[in-house]
């Protein structure tokens, strides 16, 4: 009796440490890199399924794009085929931005306008860059680059700086004004890239 009571206790001990072998040292070396890989496969799955859904609106997207280029209002790019005459344009443009925020040129003046080269660095899309140096009142350097930068085709402003000045010369006006802005900053658009993917010249 006294033997099987010994044989019960040693048991129950055997089965404890068992037990506790696998909670400390055998459950941490298989549950949790399974519990790892469970996770990852989940994302995975995840991520096909969104791919998946992505693909199957492809025709749809394909077919918006065809419409509203069909509409003349899809296209982003310059409309010009060169970058010569792209760059004309994006400076006949920018006058007349500037014209319409100030008439006359009482609030806003072009200092000067430098066509730039293209960094070679947009990769299949050639970009046409005007640096532009302004000196405007406040509120038409405001309307100046919210014109700019809602046009179409879209145009974007790069390297934007501003430093207030003490006084602002009126162009046809003998006494300057206080306060005013000098305003530095890139003008760029694309080019629309040809069939075959090289970048235009």
């Amino acid at each position: 009796m006294r033997a099987d009571h010994h044989r019960g206790l040693a048991l129950a001990l055997l089965l404890l440490v068992l037990g506790l072998l696998w909670l400390l040292l055998l459950r941490p070396l298989f549950t949790a890199p399974l519990a790892e890989v469970d996770a990852k496969i989940a994302d995975l799955q995840q991520r096909d399924a969104r791919l998946r859904s992505l693909l199957q609106q492809q025709g749809q997207v394909r077919q918006r794009l065809a419409a509203l280029d069909a509409q003349g209002g899809g296209t982003g790019f310059l409309a010009e085929p060169t970058a010569e005459l792209a760059t004309a344009a994006l400076i006949q443009q920018l006058e007349g931005v500037v014209g319409g925020a100030s008439p006359a040129g009482r609030g806003c003046a072009i200092v000067n306008r430098t066509p730039l080269e293209d960094d070679g660095q947009s990769g299949r899309y050639r970009k046409v860059v005007v640096q532009v140096r302004l000196r405007c009142g406040n509120a038409e350097t405001l309307a100046v680059l919210h014109a700019l930068e809602s046009a179409r085709p879209y145009l974007f402003v790069d390297a934007l700086g501003i430093t207030a000045q003490r006084y602002f010369a009126v162009p046809g006006s003998a006494q300057p004004q206080e306060g005013g802005l000098d305003v530095s900053f890139n003008l760029f658009g694309y080019l629309r890239p040809s069939p075959g993917g090289a970048r235009g010249r």
